[in-house]
């Protein structure tokens, strides 16, 4: 028996394109994370002095950038990358709140500077731990992706327990465990771009390829 065939008035959508929004996350990771960590690190501003040109960046790149990338992973069904830009835009989002005063975050600090000259760093290095805690769930996620992701969320939990231990040693500005902070920050960041630029350059636009190191254990028939 023939079967019938499709009448002309018979539509069919198009399979949507499929687009991957890693190397935008990653981006805007990197560029915010790559700032602050030379603010941290001492270049061009001393060691723990003031941030808030990182303001802009972390409420629109690294916050609303990376947070809507993270929406994207949700679309294509990307659990590990939904739940990492999503976490670190909401990071950021959340650093630079800290950092704008009609927040009143410092400002609610400063009241109590008299009784507790330490409650901000303590807050601080508290809110900084916590991020240290859940990157090394997320690099502990990562051990079968790519050497390169991996280090780069290894680096990154170092990063956040060495600004951490700063503020809850209560270590003077300038001081060489926040360096150290931002030195391990500036590795991040260019890791974080790495990746992007290896998931951004496809053979329809450039003939570069990046290796990643796949950490995949093979399948065995």
């Amino acid at each position: 028996m023939a079967e019938p065939k499709d009448s002309p008035s018979t539509y069919y959508a198009p399979a949507p394109v499929v687009i991957n929004p890693g190397p935008l996350g990653l981006s805007a990771f990197a560029l915010t994370t790559f700032v602050l960590s030379l603010f941290n690190l001492g270049a061009g501003v001393p060691s723990g002095g003031p941030v808030e040109v990182v303001t802009g960046l972390a409420v629109f790149y690294g916050g609303l950038a990376q947070i809507l990338a993270g929406m994207w992973e949700f679309k294509v069904g990307n659990n590990f990358g939904a739940t990492a830009f999503t976490s670190y835009g909401a990071f950021w989002l959340s650093y630079a709140a800290i950092l704008i005063p009609s927040f009143g975050v410092i400002p609610g600090y400063a009241s109590t500077a008299t009784s507790d000259p330490h409650a901000l760093d303590n807050a601080l290095g508290i809110f900084l731990l916590a991020w240290a805690i859940f990157t090394f769930i997320m690099w502990i996620a990562s051990l079968r992706s790519t050497v390169t992701l991996s280090s780069m969320f290894f680096t990154l939990t170092l990063t956040f327990l060495f600004l951490a231990s700063s503020h809850l040693a209560h270590k003077d500005a300038d001081n060489y465990v926040t360096k150290v902070g931002g030195g391990l920050g500036v590795v991040t960041a260019l890791l974080a771009w790495y990746n992007a630029a290896a998931g951004l350059y496809e053979p329809k636009t450039t003939f570069v390829r990046l290796p990643t190191g796949s950490l995949a254990r093979p399948h065995h028939n």
